[in-house]
This record gives C-alpha cells, sequence and structure tokens, in this order.
C-alpha cells in the first residue's frame, strides 16, 4: 500500500501523455473531419479531467501525516493542487469557449498551454514521489 501513491502518480502522468500526445493527434489525422475528431477529443480531455482530479485528490488524502500517508515535500503538494486546478480550469473554462468556436486559435493555444502545464505538474509529482527513499 505504501507504493500505491507512486503508481496513481504514475497513472496521472501517463493518462495526460497518451491522450495528449498520442490519441488526440490520431484521432485529427484518421478520422475524416475535424470537427468530428475535436468533437471526440473534448470527450477525452473532459474524461481526463476527471481522471486528473481523481488522482490529485488521493494524492492529497495520502500526504496527510495524520491518516499514516505517504509524507510529501510542501513543493509536490503545489504540483499536485495545480494540476488539479489547471485540469479544472481547462473543463470549465477554456474547453467551452473552444466549443463554442469563440476565438479558437486563441482558447486552443490556451488550453494546449495549460494541458502542457498540468502534464508537467503530474510529471513532476511522480518525479518526487519515485525519487524519495522509503522509510524503515
Amino acid at each position: 500500500m505504501s507504493r500505491l501513491p507512486v503508481w496513481v502518480a504514475a497513472l496521472w502522468w501517463a493518462s495526460l501523455s497518451t491522450i495528449g500526445f498520442l490519441v488526440v493527434p490520431l484521432l485529427f489525422a484518421h478520422l475524416p473531419t475535424p470537427a468530428l475528431a475535436g468533437g471526440m477529443a473534448a470527450k477525452l480531455f473532459s474524461a481526463q479531467t476527471w481522471l486528473s482530479c481523481s488522482c490529485g485528490l488521493f494524492l492529497l488524502l495520502r500526504s496527510n501525516p495524520s491518516a499514516k500517508g505517504v509524507p510529501v515535500a510542501q513543493q509536490v503538494l503545489i504540483f499536485i493542487v495545480a494540476g488539479m486546478l489547471l485540469a479544472l480550469l481547462s473543463e470549465f473554462a477554456v474547453a467551452p469557449r473552444i466549443v463554442a468556436r469563440e476565438n479558437l486559435r486563441l482558447w486552443h493555444s490556451v488550453g494546449s498551454a495549460m494541458f502542457v502545464l498540468q502534464w508537467l505538474c503530474a510529471a513532476l509529482v511522480f518525479w518526487k514521489l519515485t525519487s524519495t527513499k522509503p522509510e524503515n
């Protein structure tokens, strides 16, 4: 059970990597229209938001010292919260503007940047959790 946070961090980072850097580009390369690919990508990114928030919430709950969780440095907690906030902002502030095709170039760029920042947060959390030495 003590390695479970590492697995959850790995799931968070790997799911972001797979969706954002493999699956969505393949959708746009192989589906007949960009509109069809965009609709499917929106559904995948929405599902990814909830997976990211679930992983982040689990990691925050497991980092609670009173719950005998894994001790996590303050800077790691900041990256967990930042990743969750980026996911939620993408879902509720950016995605509706992309779907509405409101200034599409701007909002797609903002959403892409936020996705990369979330990916970096997840990567840093995973890195920090795997580089800590387990207690005896």
